[in-house]
């Protein structure tokens, strides 16, 4: 299996020492008693989660590219046995977007994947990983004997209005789960009109409600608002553990790994080198001879390495357009079109493409700058090993900052020479 970095094993180790503290007292005072505060700082006062005071609720900070997923898995098991003390817990895993969604999904549903591999460790590899849309295939049988491990974002969950929502309806096929459920059940939505009006809904909802989840928020600063506490007191979890790279000021951190703390296990490549160029045409110009000087030192190390050109293009009503640098590639700068791989919403030409591949030629890939990029919904190319980004006009210096740490994620953990 997978082994964890000397940074990960801590945060995880102060977790178990949280949750021991939690089960046999308050939680409050475990957080007070276990929480290491960042360098210069004092343990903030804990913030419970609204009318879920007593439901222990942490955060564990740890830098972009510092293996937030795979943290996440290991603290299954942990939370299970030392708070839960539960073999087989039910656990909602809520994500930020639907990119983020599919990806933590296939990495769970993946035998082979260190994060699959995680949580079979600890459950004696009886786990069943599930998009929020496929609830409907959870039977009494499964929850009594395997983890189950549901993936969903929080807007999903995050209505005002329950009605029409799949998770909150009352749904037929989950009636197994409710068959010895007291009628008298408190703390359970039911049917409001027709004729079962006033009876338990057989709903996700309810059978969340019922079965109390461990709830694991990826990028917990997207899940802090009033709505999102509205959420989770509706589905009554028993334990709440935020994995992020920047907490929320509500949020209650646990422990902060450091970036220093990566580099040092090796985590982060090096060096990073930004420039402006005056042009966006002198941009991509500089990236291609750059490449090629890549190329050739990537010839000389053992394993193979493809250097890549990530260029970020303007959307359709901009100047700069996927179409204007696919163009300039091919016909100023003489690319031939199978070098170029084009990732957007309406054009996935890396669906399905292993770019180690010594044989795929692609070594420049446009993608487009939208909302949510694919490098900045945590969208991961390939572990190839991206290193230029264009980018016209304006951008955040937060926006450089997370694409930068996406990038400067080490895959394997080795130091390559040079």
């Amino acid at each position: 299996m997978f082994e964890l970095k000397d940074y990960q094993k801590r945060t995880l180790t102060i977790l178990r020492q949280f949750l021991d503290a939690a089960r046999l007292g308050d939680a409050s005072k475990a957080f007070a008693d276990t929480a290491t505060p960042r360098p210069g700082w004092s343990v903030p006062d804990y913030q419970p989660l609204p009318d879920l005071e007593t439901i222990p609720y942490v955060c564990l900070r740890l830098p972009t590219g510092g293996g937030k997923t795979l943290l996440a898995a290991h603290s299954l098991g942990r939370t299970a046995e030392r708070y839960l003390e539960r073999d087989y817990p039910i656990v909602l895993w809520l994500v930020p977007t639907n990119t983020i969604r599919e990806q933590t999904l296939a990495t769970l549903k993946d035998t082979r994947h260190p994060n699959r591999e995680a949580i079979a460790s600890s459950f004696g590899g009886r786990v069943r990983a599930l998009d929020i849309a496929e609830f409907e295939q959870i039977r009494p049988h499964d929850l009594a004997s395997s983890v189950c491990v549901v993936v969903g974002t929080m807007a999903t969950l995050r209505v005002n209005n329950t009605e029409g929502r799949r998770v909150y309806a009352h749904n037929e096929n989950l009636e197994p789960h409710f068959s010895r459920v007291p009628a008298n059940t408190p703390g359970l939505e039911r049917i409001e009109a027709g004729p079962h009006a006033g009876q338990i809904k057989f709903s996700f909802g309810n059978l969340l409600a019922l079965a109390r989840p461990l709830v694991i928020v990826d990028e917990a600063h997207n899940a802090s608002s009033d709505l999102s506490f509205e959420v989770l007191k509706r589905l009554q979890p028993a334990c709440v553990v935020e994995f992020t790279a920047t907490p929320a000021d509500n949020s209650n951190v646990l422990h902060s790994a450091t970036a220093l703390e990566l580099k040092n296990e090796e985590m982060i490549k090096l060096p990073i080198i930004l420039t402006e160029h005056p042009t966006w045409q002198d941009a991509v110009r500089d990236s291609i001879v750059r490449r090629d000087q890549l190329h050739e030192l990537a010839r000389l190390e053992r394993d193979f390495i493809r250097p890549i050109v990530l260029i970020q293009a303007e959307s359709k009503d901009r100047e700069v357009t996927v179409e204007v640098i696919e163009q300039y590639l091919v016909e100023q700068e003489r690319i031939s079109r199978e070098r170029i791989a084009i990732a957007t919403g309406s054009q996935r030409e890396l669906d399905g493409v292993n770019l180690l591949d010594p044989h795929n030629k692609a070594d420049f890939v446009i993608t487009i700058r939208r909302r949510r990029t694919s490098a900045r919904s945590g969208k991961k190319p390939a572990r190839a090993r991206p290193y230029f980004f264009g980018q016209w006009r304006k951008i955040r210096i937060a926006s450089i900052v997370t694409f930068i740490g996406r990038l400067t994620t080490r895959f394997w953990g080795l130091q390559a020479d040079g």
